[in-house]
């Protein structure tokens, strides 16, 4: 990504998948302001609503739930029509302590998802990626916390 940016600074795809790369790898920190940038280029672009889930996700790992919610909306008002978006409400909303809300998002996320990756932590662990140990480690400490909170089961 780093090489296709060197190409062309204004590259808005190489952008936010440097942003996911830096997330994974322990760079939490670059992650937003790699993604705000593509978000001004390309601030129509038909994937922007993922640059705003991606923001979110970054928030809610640093426990700022407030402004994490803020960038989950702006992610569904942008019509983005994905399962995973209901679990990262539901986990922000259990770390806030707010159940209704969050098993709420989490029953949504179950029942868009249709494959049982949100049937519990377990499951939901082994379905993807959560990057090295830095990263997996705040995706344990922030949104499988939350994902517990909101009443998805270990096994």
């Amino acid at each position: 990504m780093e090489t296709a940016l060197a190409l062309n600074r204004n590259m808005v795809g190489a952008l936010h998948e440097l942003g996911s790369c830096k997330l994974f790898t322990g760079s939490i920190n670059e992650v937003i302001p790699l993604v705000e940038q593509a978000i001004r280029l390309s601030p129509r672009d038909p994937g922007v609503g993922w640059r705003y889930l991606q923001i979110g996700s970054v928030h809610l790992l640093q426990l700022r739930i407030d402004e994490a919610v803020i960038w989950l909306e702006r992610a569904r008002n942008a019509n983005l029509a994905y399962p995973g978006i209901h679990a990262w409400f539901a986990s922000a909303f259990g770390l806030k302590g707010e159940t209704k809300h969050a098993a709420a998002e989490l029953a949504e996320a179950r029942k868009l998802s249709g494959d049982g990756r949100y049937s519990s932590v377990t499951r939901l662990r082994a379905v993807r990626h959560w990057g090295v140990p830095k990263t997996r480690a705040l995706f344990e400490a922030t949104y499988f916390a939350g994902l517990r909170k909101a009443g998805m089961p270990e096994e």
